[in-house]
């Protein structure tokens, strides 16, 4: 063997070691969180039907020309559904604001 395709030899081989050392920590960040995965699929679904049910609600009110009432139910809707599906974004609005009542 000549020198050269010894050394691309012993080049190869490092770079497939360093391959395989990192190979399970790559796999181990990277990895399936089942519960993570599991939770925003339900949670895109439950958005989804609440969305449905707030629109198949909100029809007897435009039915009869009720556009105060069904200006009100929206209002009431989206606050639900901000309280329900962003409990984070609720509790950093309740800091704020009780930073801003009691300093």
């Amino acid at each position: 063997m000549s020198r050269r395709a010894l050394l691309l030899t012993a080049a190869l081989l490092c770079l497939l070691g360093l391959a395989l050392i990192g190979a399970p920590v790559a796999a181990a960040a990277g990895g399936n969180d089942v519960a993570l995965n599991l939770g925003s699929l339900l949670r895109k679904y439950a958005g989804e039907i609440y969305g449905g049910l707030v629109a198949l609600f909100a029809l007897p009110f435009l039915f009869t020309r009720r556009f105060v009432e069904l200006g009100t139910y929206f209002v009431a809707a989206i606050v639900v559904g901000w309280l329900v599906f962003s409990p984070d974004q609720v509790a950093n609005a309740a800091r704020a604001i009780g930073n801003q009542v009691l300093p």
